[in-house]
C-alpha cells in the first residue's frame, strides 16, 4: 500500500494525504486536492516533490496550473529538499506502522487517519516546532 502526504513545510502540519494499492497520479492527485481544499492556498503556491515519475506527469501538471501552483523538484541526489517530509516518513514506520500488517485499504486507511488527524497533527511534538504539535503551532502564530 502507499501513502501519498502533503506537508506544510511551515508548520510541519499534513495538510492532505492519500492510500492506494498502486502508486499512481492519481494517488498523489488525491493527496494535492484534499490539501488545497483544507488550505485554499493564494495563487503562486509552490509544491515541492521528489523524482516519482507521477510529479512529472502530464495530469500532474495540468492539476498545478490550474490551482496557481508552481512545481518544485530538486535534482537526482539531492537529499536535503525532501528531508523534512521523509523524516514524517521516517517516524511514522518507527512510530507507528512498524510491524503491521493490514488486512484491506480501508483498515490501513482507518489506522493512518487515526495517526495523522489524531496524533501527528494535533499531538506529536516537533522539535523544529519547539517541542510543540503543528496544530499548537498554527494555533500560536495564527495573523
Amino acid at each position: 500500500m502507499y501513502l501519498a502526504a502533503v506537508m506544510d513545510l511551515y508548520s510541519r502540519k499534513i495538510v492532505g494525504w492519500a492510500v492506494s494499492q498502486r502508486m499512481t497520479t492519481d494517488l498523489v492527485l488525491d493527496s494535492l486536492q484534499q490539501a488545497i481544499s483544507r488550505r485554499k492556498p493564494e495563487p503562486g503556491l509552490v509544491v515541492h516533490s521528489d523524482q516519482g515519475s507521477q510529479y512529472g506527469s502530464y495530469d500532474w501538471g495540468i492539476f498545478l496550473a490550474d490551482h496557481g501552483a508552481k512545481p518544485s523538484m530538486s535534482g537526482r541526489g539531492n537529499c536535503w529538499d525532501n528531508a523534512v517530509k521523509e523524516s514524517f516518513f521516517s517516524s511514522l514506520k518507527r512510530e507507528h506502522i512498524r510491524n503491521r500488517r493490514y488486512v484491506s485499504l480501508t483498515e490501513a486507511r482507518q489506522d493512518l487517519f487515526s495517526y495523522i488527524e489524531m496524533f501527528y497533527n494535533p499531538v506529536r511534538r516537533h522539535s523544529f516546532l519547539d517541542y510543540i504539535s503543528p496544530i499548537e503551532f498554527e494555533k500560536r502564530h495564527a495573523s
